[in-house]
């Protein structure tokens, strides 16, 4: 089971705009900044954090070759609309509407985007429709 993880960014401060909104849905808000990083957790209830200064991280530095592919676990299916509809609206590209996707397993619901620095961004519920 990961802990915590990070990526660096080109703009710290567009991204933390950018990653206040789009994570917003997921129950995130900044829980740590220390001037070259910031560190965005759940504070408390299903899913919190289990370091209290966050378990994703942005770090002031060129982007990350080869880019990786991060997905955070949505609470509902719900949740992987409100964190697609919030990235886009943050200023992300679409890289995969919300829907199911049959051929990683039944059950599987998922939204792609693309940050401002270009990482492929997922939110994913594993369960069937409620």
């Amino acid at each position: 089971m990961l802990d915590h993880t990070g990526i660096t960014v080109s703009d710290l401060a567009r991204s933390r705009q950018f990653y206040e909104r789009a994570l917003a849905p997921h129950g995130y808000t900044v829980r740590k900044d220390i001037g070259v990083g910031i560190g965005f957790g759940v504070a408390s209830g299903p899913g919190a954090s289990p370091d209290p200064h966050g378990d994703f991280w942005i770090f002031a530095e060129p982007p990350m070759q080869p880019r990786p592919h991060l997905a955070f676990t949505a609470a509902s299916r719900a949740v992987v609309d409100a964190f697609h509809r919030a990235a886009l609206d943050a200023g992300a590209t679409d890289n995969g509407a919300p829907g199911p996707r049959p051929q990683y397993h039944a059950g599987y619901y998922a939204a792609f985007i693309l940050d401002p620095d270009g990482y492929n961004i997922e939110a994913v519920c594993h369960g069937p429709a409620a």
